[in-house]
This record gives structure tokens, sequence and C-alpha cells, in this order.
């Protein structure tokens, strides 16, 4: 919030284009900063942030509204910056009196309060919240594929590289990719639906860690089909020495561990269910672009 009130402390007129133009250069942001994004994926952090800090200024009256879209420091933003406090948090907004519970009730029905806020926006606290969900559910996802039949994870598999659009039809993943007599599967399958290229897959239950030895007979097993690119599943783990073998040949050949297996699984939707759906809006800046007849390219006096 500091450095949204240190730029915009000129006076001028902003847009929240402008804004985030002037906080990059200020802050010396870099790109791979800007292009972080938040556990869902979805939102850049830096812009998630910077938006939450113009609502909380903006809510605390830090910030003012002359037009759609268009703000600029008001008095009491002024004020605070003279008063030079060390950081400016919603915690100091509140005890400063320029923020009380009810002008935080965009964080809800009932308002949340300053403890339950904390440091992250209220859109890192949902992305926190989904991904720890997400990681109960994989590993329950884990144990039940670990505790099924052999002839069901080999369904599991095939499920799952037609989900993610190997193999062309069900039945044609499924003929594709035989039992293998140790509870796995082997086979070639199309890498893509009119196959242009094949991927031979070797997917096995694993109870430990697979090493070297295990890739490097999956390596030569392409050999013998004239394959160049392979996928190794298991419900297990692989060894550091294992990620180096194929890291460093030339065949392409992913080893897809447990936990990837059923992040994969949830990501297609194999194996498990929508309970509910969230959808988070936000404002469409460049709908209300010119709303305000005012230009404000790069600020204005």
């Amino acid at each position: 919030m500091r450095p949204v009130l240190e730029v915009v402390s000129d006076g001028r007129l902003y847009r929240h284009g402008d804004l985030v133009e002037a906080i990059v250069a200020s802050l010396d942001i870099s790109d791979s900063d800007q292009s972080e994004l938040l556990p869902s994926g979805v939102q850049g952090r830096f812009e998630n942030r910077l938006r939450w800090a113009k609502w909380y200024l903006t809510r605390s009256g830090l910030l003012e509204a002359v037009s759609h879209g268009v703000f600029r420091i008001s008095e009491k933003g002024r004020e605070v910056l003279s008063a030079n406090p060390p950081e400016i948090s919603v915690r100091y907004l509140q005890q400063q009196g320029y923020l009380t519970q009810e002008m935080l009730k965009g964080h809800g029905e009932t308002g949340a309060t300053v403890e339950q806020i904390g440091s992250r926006t209220p859109d890192e606290e949902l992305a926190t919240v989904i991904g720890a969900l997400r990681e109960v559910l994989a590993s329950e996802l884990l144990d039940r594929v670990k505790q099924a039949s052999p002839r069901f994870f080999e369904q599991v598999v095939v499920d799952l590289l037609v989900a993610m659009g190997y193999g062309g039809s069900r039945s044609d993943a499924g003929k594709a990719v035989g039992r293998s007599g140790d509870g796995g599967i082997d086979g070639i399958i199309k890498e893509d639906k009119l196959g242009l290229d094949v991927v031979y897959v070797q997917a096995k239950r694993w109870s430990a860690t697979v090493g070297r030895p295990d890739a490097q007979a999956f390596d030569g097993s392409l050999e013998g089909v004239r394959a160049r690119k392979g996928v190794m599943i298991t419900t297990s783990s692989f060894t550091k020495d294992a990620c180096d073998y194929v890291g460093a040949i030339e065949k392409k050949i992913i080893l897809t561990d447990g936990k990837t297996l059923t992040e994969y699984m949830i990501d297609h939707g194999v194996g498990v269910n929508i309970v509910q759906t969230y959808l988070v809006r936000q404002i469409d800046e460049d709908y209300f672009e010119g709303a305000s007849g005012i230009p404000t390219s790069g600020g204005v006096s």
C-alpha cells in the first residue's frame, strides 16, 4: 500500500494501467516477478496485490475516486505519508481509525477481522485453502489407487491418457496398452488422434522407489519398439539417479510419480468429481476505459 501512495503523491489523476506502469518503474519489478502466479495459476500475484492495495486505500479514504476508474491521493493519504509509518497495513489503517470493521465487509457478508486478513490478499487466502483441499484430495486419491486391484490401476492409466488427449479413443488406447503380467501395463499409444507419432507407456505400482536400473531398462524397451518417446508411471517415486539418467539421454522420457499421477487425475477429472464451483470476478478495466472522458495515460495534472 505504501508504494501506491508514494507513486500517486504527485497529485495526478491515475487509472489502473497508469498505476501498474508507475509501480513497476518505481520498484523496478522484474518481468519474472510480474509473471508470478497465485497458487490458483489464474491470476498474477503482483496484479492481485496491487488491486487489493487500491481497494483498501480507497475504502479507508486514502485514495479518492474522481470518476469511473480514475483516482488520486486524498488529503488523508497525504497525512499518512507525512506521518512516515514503517509500513501501511490493514492493521495500521484500523489502528489509526482510517479503516473500520464495517468497511471490511467486502471480504464477506459479515466482514473479516484484521487478524483473519493477515498479510495476504483474500485471493491468496482462497488459493491457500483450495490448495490445502487439493493436497488432501491428492493424498486420498493416491491411497485409493494403491489399494485398487492391478486391473483397476490399468483402467486408471488408460482413462487418464485418453483424458489428456493421448491414445485416440478409450477403446483404441485400451487395445494399445496391454497387461504386462507384473501388476502393470506396457504398450504403444498414439501421441495424437491422428497417430502422427507414438509414445511407449509403462505403468506399474512399484512399492519401492524406482531407480536408474529401471529407467535404463525402459530406455532399452523403447529401442525394441522403435519409439523415441516414453512415459514411465508409478504410484511410488523416482530416485535422483533415475531423473538424471532420463535427462541426459537423447530420447524423451517422462517420469510420472504417484504425486504427479494424482495431480493429473485431478486436473483431468479422472476418479474425481466437482462438488462445488466458485466464480471469482473482477472489474474489466478495458471495458470502462474512457468512461470518464478524462485522458490520463501516464497521469495528468
